[in-house]
């Protein structure tokens, strides 16, 4: 790798984010072939192409983060195999990003049946963990700073009354010890890998004031804080109860905005500990004009603080939970082209 770019200076120069979700993400238990793209399709989203990604970075994004599954996919213990056509097929999807000269962030998404936070499982779960990470650091070992990886996506005590709303004391603790262990297995595979920046989520991927506060940051340079933010809640995502809104941008809404976002700020990045918000955005509940300035705020706010953000992209259009789909990749046009509009238009509008 030739001059390395710091955490702090990709972040800076990685622009709005796109998640390629629920594609590499996707698994089922009932998939019994060996074929990849089976995998791929299974929650119902065509096979990633490199006209799709193409596409998105005319759009305008310069930064795509791939969640990847990867438990269906690997051996028995000790060695926890990768197969390799799983491998190749993340790699020829990662190439259709890299080879527009974008950030791409690879990560370990869900994971959430075996890698758990407690105590009793800990051990286990560190071993398969970093099993896993040595062999796909050795893999990208060769690729330059433009490849970014991210130690897993919302590990939490699935089940628990504490799952999303920071966890608890033992779980964050536990938390802290995969994600160093994972930076260490990383960097211990030299190379390229010696400063990768990498990418380590509070508990769950949580921005409580509980996760944030017990996050602990390995001992390495190029890390990077990851966060996801749906805020605020029930306009982003609740659509079950009484507390849902469909509405956003009062002068209240956006001071509350400012002050999750400075939490963020002040624990982390005035510290010099980049920031990047993995995944965020707002369902669709048929409010297109207060998406479109929710977007609009957040994505100024977030740049003003030298914070990256990443649209959570499912691909799901519809109305009611979950439907945070932006582009159209049947037919590689935009399902709602204001607020893919609001999105670059306030970052470059926006002066750090």
């Amino acid at each position: 790798m030739s001059k390395i770019k710091s955490s702090k200076e990709i972040v800076d120069n990685m622009g709005i984010g796109w998640n390629l979700g629920n594609s590499l993400d996707s698994y089922s238990p009932w998939i019994t072939s060996n074929n990849p793209l089976d995998y791929e399709v299974s929650w119902g989203n065509p096979v990633t192409t490199k006209a799709m990604i193409d596409k998105v970075i005319e759009g305008g994004f310069k930064t795509i983060r791939i969640p990847v599954t990867w438990d269906t996919h690997i051996g028995e213990s000790p060695d926890y195999k990768i197969n390799d056509t799983w491998m190749k097929r993340v790699k020829e999807v990662i190439n259709y990003a890299i080879s527009n000269n974008v950030y791409v962030i690879l990560n370990l998404h869900h994971e959430d049946n075996w890698l758990i936070p407690s105590l009793e499982k800990e051990a286990e779960v560190t071993v398969k963990l970093k099993k896993i990470w040595i062999q796909i650091a050795n893999e990208f070992i060769d690729y330059d700073d433009h490849l970014l990886f991210e130690s897993f996506n919302e590990v939490r005590e699935k089940g628990s009354p504490f799952e999303w709303t920071g966890g608890t004391k033992e779980g964050r603790a536990i938390a802290n010890r995969y994600n160093a262990a994972v930076v260490k297995t990383i960097r211990s595979t030299g190379g390229n890998n010696s400063e990768r920046s990498i990418l380590i989520p509070t508990y769950a991927a949580s921005g409580a004031y509980e996760a944030i506060n017990d996050l602990i940051i390995p001992n390495s340079k190029n890390i990077i804080v990851s966060i996801h933010d749906y805020f605020p809640y029930n306009f982003a995502m609740n659509c079950s109860d009484e507390y849902a809104t469909d509405k956003w941008g009062s002068d209240n809404d956006k001071k509350e905005l400012i002050e999750r976002l400075n939490l963020f700020y002040y624990t982390f990045v005035l510290k010099g500990i980049p920031v990047i918000i993995g995944e965020f955005g707002s369902t669709n509940k048929n409010n297109l004009s207060y998406r479109v300035e929710h977007s609009k705020c957040f994505v100024s706010y977030t740049k003003k603080r030298h914070i990256g953000c990443i649209w959570w992209d499912n691909n799901a259009n519809s109305i009611g939970a979950e439907n945070f789909g932006l582009f159209d990749r049947s037919n590689l046009n935009w399902y709602h082209p204001e607020i893919h509009n609001a999105l670059i238009n306030s970052y470059n509008n926006t002066d750090f």
